[in-house]
């Protein structure tokens, strides 16, 4: 298909965007061709007529788990448990192929273009993913890491990680991710919230450091990037010193913290929209424990003072909304925009440009997406409001593009109490 959008108002995505009015994007199948006059002569597409709305590039969401409804729990459940009668009959296996597909969908349909998995239930995502790229259902562009690698005991252990013993197990499923065509290896190093049994012992080291290291060097010489889980101090720490090239979450750094992310070269994932609910909701809202709330604001502040210094110190810094966990719902993306300029102090501005120019770079995707530029892959959402104004215009998109593939006037079913309890903190 050959559209032509006009009459409204560009953000191409670039840190210093302002709107600009004027233009019109011709897209020709599932690229940008051109951007020119609104005087042009377009009679050769279809025109979709913005009446005024802002287009701008989809969202890139960095850290996703596809195989989560971000349903608030009332108690912890075993997750191992579940995923392994989900696994034990091919109905079940069925059923979270169907779930998967409709998680990934509502990404899209909130105005996520692309995704970064990083642990999911078996090869899943990658089956997704497939699907996606051979025009079989409509989903966004997906960057998988299938199931993470954890250790017994570890963080999400049996459930969207594997459960190493030992570093050839570890290894043995690096060669298993090379065969489903992965696109990165995801490694589980700390514990988390849900995991610690004591206050303040949120993010102990789980992961022996020789794995981490076996890990690394391995998934690099075989071309590969490592994602890694870490929610304490020494955990940033451990996972830099040994080869991790992202940090998923993030804990409060120092010097050393500041320096090894420099000489490793790695960037950050910043994930507020987990932790916010153990850290701000009122117990009898968030069900969780006092252990747990305290555990959680020490995460929640851990994650937000790590983008400050980050930044500070121009450590690149993506955006990751850690959908899948309890009260974080697949099309919610745009609420981790809103926190990272509320908490971290960015500009709407600059956390529009982090979601989509400096994720696609950090994704490995820059020079196809992120960015509203001839040539460039069609991935546009359009919105009715100017998100540089209020990052909430962000909530309800008009239009998707995704590589070239229209949906107009998307719809979905939200969460009723997931949005009116987070709406407070927005």
């Amino acid at each position: 298909m050959k559209y032509a959008f006009r009459n409204g108002f560009i953000l191409d995505g670039n840190k210093d965007m302002e709107p600009v009015s004027g233009k019109t994007i011709l897209v020709n199948g599932d690229k940008i061709e051109d951007i020119v006059s609104d005087e042009v002569n377009c009679d050769a597409y279809e025109i979709i007529d913005l009446k005024g709305a802002y287009i701008l590039p989809g969202l890139i969401n960095m850290h996703v788990h596809l195989a989560g409804n971000g349903k608030p729990q009332k108690k912890q459940r075993d997750n191992a448990k579940l995923v392994k009668f989900i696994f034990s009959n091919p109905l079940g296996v069925q059923i979270a192929h169907r779930l998967v597909r409709y998680y990934a969908k509502l990404e899209l349909l909130s105005g996520v273009t692309t995704i970064r998995t990083v642990g999911g239930l078996k090869d899943l995502d990658t089956r997704v993913r497939d699907e996606i790229n051979k025009g079989k259902i409509i989903g966004p562009r997906i960057l998988s890491a299938n199931e993470g690698i954890s250790v017994p005991h570890g963080h999400m252990a049996g459930s969207v990680a594997i459960i190493a013993q030992n570093n050839e197990e570890a290894l043995d499923h690096v060669d298993t991710l090379i065969d489903q065509k992965a696109d990165l290896v995801k490694l589980m190093i700390t514990g988390g919230v849900m995991d610690a049994k004591e206050k303040g012992t949120p993010g102990q080291m789980k992961m022996p450091v020789d794995m981490i290291k076996a890990v690394c060097d391995y998934a690099h010489e075989k071309g590969y990037l490592v994602a890694a889980h870490v929610e304490s101090p020494e955990g940033v720490k451990q996972a830099l010193k040994n080869g991790v090239d992202s940090i998923e979450h993030g804990a409060k750094p120092d010097e050393e913290t500041i320096r090894l992310f420099k000489e490793r070269k790695a960037f950050l994932t910043t994930t507020i929209s987990p932790a916010l609910p153990y850290a701000l909701f009122d117990r009898s809202i968030s069900n969780a424990s006092e252990v747990e709330q305290y555990n959680g604001n020490v995460v929640f502040e851990g994650i937000i003072e790590c983008a400050k210094k980050a930044l500070q110190n121009d450590i690149p810094v993506a955006l990751g909304n850690d959908v899948g966990c309890p009260w974080v719902a697949q099309y919610d993306f745009w609420r981790e925009l809103v926190y990272f300029t509320k908490y971290v102090g960015v500009s709407n501005r600059f956390a529009l440009y982090t979601a989509t120019c400096v994720n696609a770079k950090l994704a490995g995707v820059g020079d196809i997406s992120g960015t509203i530029e001839k040539g460039k892959c069609a991935d546009l959402i359009v919105t009715k409001d100017n998100p540089l104004e209020d990052l909430k215009s962000l909530r309800h998109v008009s239009m998707v593009m995704a590589q070239g593939k229209l949906i107009r006037d998307p719809k979905f079913k939200k969460k009723a109490i997931v949005d009116e309890q987070l709406d407070r903190f927005i």
